[in-house]
């Protein structure tokens, strides 16, 4: 068996050199068969040392596509990894080899040598850039919708979390965030370090050395990779520094935060960490990546880019072909030949776009034979390389070369992404026929191959010379030392395409997409001329890679087929994440107390004391979610405590709600502005309740406003957007109405709010003592009063959340708790219970009361939810009353807010269900937005937004369940006292 092993994986692998582990054997499967590879390998370079050359199909056409690259640049190579660590969309120059790893391709159906998919191909011209706009109109869209959205789906998301581990996040401050461990990082590292700066080291890779782990060059007449672990001895040896290897800066913030994606850490117990790092000085040294040549079927297995067969060749001890051509317009591959020759590759011609090259470079091919002039004009084989057909510019003349790898560089892109990200300006280097780093609007400087600077020696030098006089704290950076580089010359002449106005064969821009030269071309054709108009007609740039290898071919093509320049033609918006980042790395938390304090009430020690389960409400506040009883389910506790408030009394704690005073003479034509309906017009002692919209016309808030007197007002907020609601208010104030005489202050933490609701409420008051009258003629629904409530100064408000007589009792905190535990004391005769924020839910649910976050979820309009009458006639404006009536205009269906009752009273929906025609598997026409055991009705009863919802009380809705179908009959959205009598008693 370990014979056999060392045969198999030993297929394409050289006999020696690489930076893998040979003593280390592992094993993984892929689509379903075992192969074997070395400690250190990737998936993609142990899967070229066994022979693999198929390795997934393409988006579109389903055409076989093999590896191309070796890093983030590869735009074909995804997989699906399955077992422990499942999940999908995997590039597998990306994934680290380990033992039993198990993958398989994706986008194919049966396999991925033969897929029925590839048939598209025959139907191409139907299916041009674009055609999703201009087809499937009739009948309906919803007819072809499910068999688009089959077509579309890449990987499947894992069914289940992973088993072993957690995702975690954290948080980081420093002097410096270097991003990059190639030459220039590294450089860059140790001067910053060693100026006793806090230096944070951020590389993608598995390990450091960038460029330098592919290339044989050396530095100070020794091999490049000795300086690189000098370097990385001297920095581990550093408290000042951290470094992270196979971390990905991903996204580029404001005020200089960076986000990255540590995929290795040495705790095991953690999947993947999340690092927000606020950094004064950010250095980018990401590198830059190989431009791919456009040329037809340059999408075959076997066709890669140059620097990645050596990469393959000198990091991995991979010999990926035995006869191979090489196809260019730049310098960079002649310097390839010694070690391409070394690993037995024959390479047997360099057909070069240009017309004439420097003898130095011209030296470097060592007798290969160079076709200058020419180019690749077709490559033949469907599922592997055979042959490449070269074309003279001169005289047109063919010739046809056997091979079985084509190996092609039009040039390097420096990775602007991040630079990009910060909102910096890019511009076009004729001298690299690429886009550069331009103006920085953050404290970030680009050093290296991702500025613009491609040979080791002009990399040192630059380094050093825009870092020296840097500073952290008040010691500069400077580099004492001598670097004595490799010889290296880089020159180039762009061709962003070869000629194919009348090649029938396809040629790729943006592999990944399938998006052609015709596809480009008809963009254009059909008046899609700005840069970003062509990337989402044809979806160029817009794959896992954003098309990191084709880019600026498509820019290039666009400016010649215009006949402009590069720059007038721009780039694409650069956006996050650079690479795809998994969902759980992005929202892990790090476990124990967070930084950021809970905030309480007065009475969160009674709660605790008397058996509350607390939750978060909301902007950080601790409530109680129920008062469970020893034996108790969650569900007995909730029915008790809705029992309570329907039939005799109970209390919660209001006090997290936002709370704020506004006093002057324009405070009412303000709350005109920025509510729905009418406030102005109330007399002193009385409210509204009112909606608040965004400029979007979307529903931002909703609460209640009451006149204390002429100038004076107060308002109630929900608690999650309290503090969003105060800056809305401010910014109207600062930026649209300075003039106005407003003074707007937050006493939400002023003000606590003991809240008794339910038939008995008003008996309970009088117990306590008040001086306040509070028989419903003198104290109605919707008004407020001041006085005293057991000798404690109150406001008193008459609102109610949960749909029974309520009174909020607002005192300051100092005695909060006093009346709290009055309130239980005297309330004991009545039946009184603490009721938690589930009872609540429950109770608002039944009366058919909003709540933001469930039936508000930002796509929602007053209309939707039955509340128009909310939306004042009278008024000439108010804050998002031209959107809402903008969108309502264009007549489509809108998801309106209705009841659900299932056919089966003891069926529990679960929230955020989707409700399906007829239940089946197609676009959802809504969703549950809260369902719940209704004491009252003795069932359970539900809230959902549905399409057309407020015309179809009667029908029958089918809620879709992972196992089941859920029916229900659709109602008004009020299943306990719809004409409000008893909140108005």
């Amino acid at each position: 068996m370990k014979f056999w092993r060392i045969l198999v994986k030993n297929l394409n692998r050289l006999e020696s050199g690489g930076r893998i582990d040979r003593s280390k054997s592992l094993s993984f499967s892929f689509n379903g068969k075992l192969y074997y590879g070395y400690e250190g390998d990737t998936l993609a370079s142990a899967m070229l040392a066994n022979g693999l050359h198929v390795i997934a199909r393409s988006f579109k056409y389903h055409r076989p596509r093999g590896i191309i690259g070796s890093g983030v640049e590869d735009p074909t190579s995804l997989i699906e990894l399955l077992g422990e660590e499942a999940s999908g969309n995997n590039l597998c120059t990306n994934v680290k080899l380990k033992e039993g790893l198990k993958a398989k391709s994706i986008n194919c159906w049966p396999s991925v040598d033969f897929d029925v998919g590839a048939v598209v191909q025959y139907f191409a011209k139907f299916i041009p850039a674009g055609f999703y706009y201009k087809t499937f109109k009739w009948p309906t869209w919803h007819l072809f919708e499910p068999f688009i959205r089959i077509a579309a789906g890449l990987a499947s998301a894992p069914k289940e979390p992973p088993k072993k581990g957690h995702f975690e996040s954290r948080n980081a401050h420093t002097d410096f965030l270097i991003i990059g461990a190639g030459p220039a990082g590294l450089l860059a590292t140790l001067m910053a370090a060693r100026s006793g700066a806090k230096v944070f080291l951020v590389d993608q890779n598995t390990e450091a050395g960038g460029s330098l782990l592919s290339l044989n060059l050396n530095i100070n007449q020794k091999p490049a990779m000795a300086w690189v672990e000098s370097t990385l001895k001297e920095i581990a040896n550093m408290s000042n520094v951290t470094h992270l290897q196979n971390s990905t800066a991903w996204a580029y913030r404001e005020h200089n935060l960076v986000i990255v994606n540590e995929r290795e850490v040495e705790n095991v117990s953690i999947i993947e960490r999340s690092w927000r790092v606020r950094a004064k000085n950010i250095i980018i040294a990401t590198g830059a990546i190989e431009r791919s040549l456009v040329f037809p079927n340059n999408d075959r297995p076997g066709v890669m880019l140059a620097s990645a067969v050596l990469t393959f060749v000198n990091r991995y001890s991979v010999k990926p072909s035995d006869n191979m051509v090489l196809f260019t317009n730049n310098d960079s591959v002649y310097s390839y030949i010694e070690d391409l020759k070394t690993a037995g590759i024959n390479v047997l011609a360099i057909v070069d776009s240009r017309k004439h090259i420097a003898s130095t470079v011209l030296a470097n091919a060592q007798n290969v034979r160079v076709i200058l002039n020419s180019i690749i004009r077709n490559v033949n084989g469907y599922k592997k390389v055979n042959s490449v057909v070269v074309q003279s510019l001169v005289d047109k003349e063919l010739e046809t070369i056997s091979c079985d790898l084509l190996a092609h560089s039009g040039g390097w892109n420096p990775m602007v992404h991040l630079h990009s990200q910060s909102r910096g300006t890019v511009k076009f280097n004729d001298r690299i026929a690429s886009f550069v780093p331009d103006q920085s609007i953050q404290n970030s400087i680009s050093i290296g191959a991702c500025n613009g600077t491609f040979t080791l020696n002009e990399i040192f030098n630059e380094t050093k010379s825009l870092l020296c006089g840097v500073s952290a704290h008040s010691k500069p950076l400077v580099y004492e030392g001598k670097l004595e580089c490799s010889k290296q010359s880089y020159s180039i002449e762009a061709l962003w395409s070869i000629d194919l106005s009348k090649e029938k064969n396809k040629a790729f821009f943006d592999i990944q997409n399938d998006v052609t030269h015709d596809d480009i071309q008809l963009a254009l054709t059909e008046g899609y001329s700005n840069i970003e108009h062509v990337k989402r007609y044809t979806t160029g740039g817009m794959g896992f890679d954003q098309g990191k290898t084709g880019n600026v071919n498509i820019i290039g093509m666009v400016a010649k087929e215009q006949g402009i320049g590069l720059d007038d033609v721009g780039t694409t918006t650069f956006r996050s994440p650079f690479v795809p980042v998994s969902f759980g790395s992005i929202s892990g938390v790090r476990e124990g107390s967070v930084v950021l304090p809970f905030r309480h009430t007065p009475i969160t020690k009674w709660n605790l004391e008397n058996g509350a389960f607390m939750y978060e409400a909301g902007a950080r506040w601790r409530r109680p979610g129920y008062f469970p009883i020893e034996g108790e389910s969650f569900q007995e506790t909730v029915n008790r405590e809705c029992h309570a408030v329907r039939t005799s009394v109970g209390v919660y704690d209001g006090s997290p709600l936002g709370k704020f005073e506004l006093k002057g003479e324009n405070v009412g034509e303000f709350l005109d502005l920025i509510y729905t309906n009418i406030i102005s017009s109330l007399e002193p002692g009385n409210g509204r309740y009112g909606l608040m919209l965004t400029d979007d016309g979307l529903i931002f808030d909703d609460g209640v406003a009451f006149r204390i007197d002429k100038h004076r007002w107060f308002i109630s907020t929900s608690s999650g957007h309290s503090d969003a609601v105060y800056q809305h208010m401010l910014k109207i104030l600062a930026f649209d109405h300075p003039e106005w005489d407003v003074k707007i202050t937050n006493i939400t933490n002023q003000w606590n709010n003991a809240t008794i609701c339910g038939p008995l409420a008003r008996k309970l008051l009088k117990k306590l003592g008040t001086d306040i009258d509070c028989d419903n003629g003198s104290f109605p629904f919707m008004t407020f009063r001041e006085g005293h409530i057991a000798d404690i100064p109150a406001r008193i408000i008459r609102v109610s959340f949960t749909g029974e007589l309520s009174f909020e009792i607002n005192v300051s905190p100092r005695n909060m708790l006093a009346l709290w535990e009055r309130i239980i004391e005297d309330g004991a005769e009545f039946g009184i219970l603490p009721v938690g924020s589930e009872a609540s839910h429950v109770l608002r649910v039944e009366k058919g009361f909003l709540s933001l976050g469930h039936e508000v979820d930002g796509t929602v309009d007053p209309y939707d939810l039955g509340m128009a009458w909310l939306m004042s006639k009278k008024k000439i404006d108010y804050i998002g009353k031209r959107s809402v009536h903008l969108r309502r205009s264009l007549g489509r269906s809108r998801r309106e807010l209705v009841g659900l009752l299932p056919n089966n009273p003891n069926d529990a929906i679960p929230e955020g269900a989707p409700i399906t025609p007829d239940g089946k598997k197609v676009a959802t026409e809504g969703f549950t937005t809260a369902c719940v055991w209704s004491v009252v009705n003795e069932r359970w009863v539900g809230l959902a937004l549905l399409e057309n919802g407020h015309i179809r009380h009667g029908e029958e809705a089918c809620v879709r369940m992972k196992d089941k179908i859920i029916r229900a009959k659709i109602t008004k959205p009020v299943f306990h006292d719809s004409d409000g009598i008893l909140l108005r008693s």
